[in-house]
């Protein structure tokens, strides 16, 4: 492809979640929205027309089989991404889909084996790991700062309003869980790119508020490490008035604590120049919090992805996050949710 092309970019769904979509395509540097698709003919027109898009459609196949489209967004509620994912995979478009990839591993794995035979790329939305911040957390632990990780773990105490909770939110067929599935799975990536995937979970799911929905508004679990560490996942979307979402990362020979994307505590036994700077960095606000409300966060993270992407297919640069890597977040929580059924702890698949 010339360097002068830009990569067409279709968009499958036209929820709330579209429109971070969209606004990223328009942002990125080599990226152009060619059209919106969905079941609803409406809503797939007024995001396209919104944006400048000329193209809007409901007959998935034929949208997927333009000529002008290479690379699909899937935003379609979570349980209804392989199907779409598939179709677009089978006419040889990379796939950009928003978290989590599904909601099972079996479906998942259904998108990874097809894009792996077709040879397309595979993009999962986990913007969180493109902050600045998580990246610096990201060297420190790859270079061996921390010497023997104690204890690694995940915070996402959030709220949300009743109201949330309507049309497939909260569902077990289309949301595949409910405040760990949607809203820790953030978190819960973030950790394990981190501090690696545990080999054991022993979680507990309840719903304390909502309780009118199917899934959990409230999950913990403790972890246990093939290194030997500990850590554990604290989740909920009960919390009034929610607080921003926390990684903590504690081991031999130092510690740190993330606040969304604001490093709150960096300590380490062995000092480097850079650490006063990281210390005193201004707070990096450019993605926003969704503790309380999913629409304050901007498009930036997602911008950063989709010029990410744009970058790997155009120039050959390495894909920050991959369909595999992905798929971790999906069968950490899958493992949460099975040892709050079963009693028993769990190895994730």
């Amino acid at each position: 492809m010339a360097q002068s092309s830009e990569l067409g970019f279709g968009i499958i769904g036209s929820g709330m979640i579209a429109d971070y979509h969209a606004r990223a395509i328009i942002d990125a540097t080599g990226a152009k929205l060619v059209g919106v698709a969905g079941r609803n003919a409406a809503t797939a027109q007024a995001l396209a027309e919104k944006h400048g898009a000329e193209i809007h459609s409901t007959d998935i196949a034929a949208f997927v089989a333009r000529p002008d489209i290479q690379v699909v967004c899937i935003t379609t509620p979570s349980g209804a991404h392989m199907e779409p994912a598939l179709m677009a995979i089978a006419a040889g478009k990379h796939i950009v889909i928003e978290k989590p990839l599904e909601i099972t591993v079996e479906r998942v794995d259904a998108v990874l084996n097809a894009a792996k035979v077709a040879g397309v790329v595979v993009a999962p939305i986990f913007q969180a790991r493109f902050g600045q911040s998580v990246q610096r957390i990201k060297t420190a632990i790859d270079t061996g700062r921390f010497g023997r990780i104690v204890l690694a773990s995940a915070y996402v105490k959030w709220h949300r309003a009743k109201e949330y909770y309507h049309g497939w939110k909260g569902t077990r067929a289309l949301d595949g869980g409910g405040a760990t599935m949607n809203q820790a799975i953030h978190g819960i990536d973030l950790l394990q790119w981190l501090a690696g995937m545990p080999v054991e979970v022993f979680g507990r799911t309840t719903r304390r508020v909502h309780t009118g929905i199917e899934s959990e508004d409230t999950a913990v679990a403790t972890l246990r490490y093939a290194n030997g560490a500990f850590g554990t996942i604290e989740a909920s979307t009960a919390m009034y008035p929610g607080w921003a979402r926390r990684i903590e990362i504690g081991g031999e020979h130092g510690s740190v604590c993330l606040e969304d994307d604001t490093i709150k505590q960096w300590n380490f036994r062995d000092a480097l120049p850079e650490d006063e700077a990281i210390r005193a960095a201004a707070a990096d606000t450019a993605m926003g919090s969704g503790s309380s409300d999913p629409k304050a966060i901007s498009h930036q993270g997602h911008l950063r992805q989709i010029q990410d992407l744009v970058h790997h297919l155009r120039e050959g640069q390495p894909l920050g996050i991959d369909g595999p890597e992905a798929r971790k977040a999906v069968s950490l929580i899958r493992a949460l949710y099975e040892s709050a059924e079963t009693g028993l702890p769990v190895m994730p698949a």
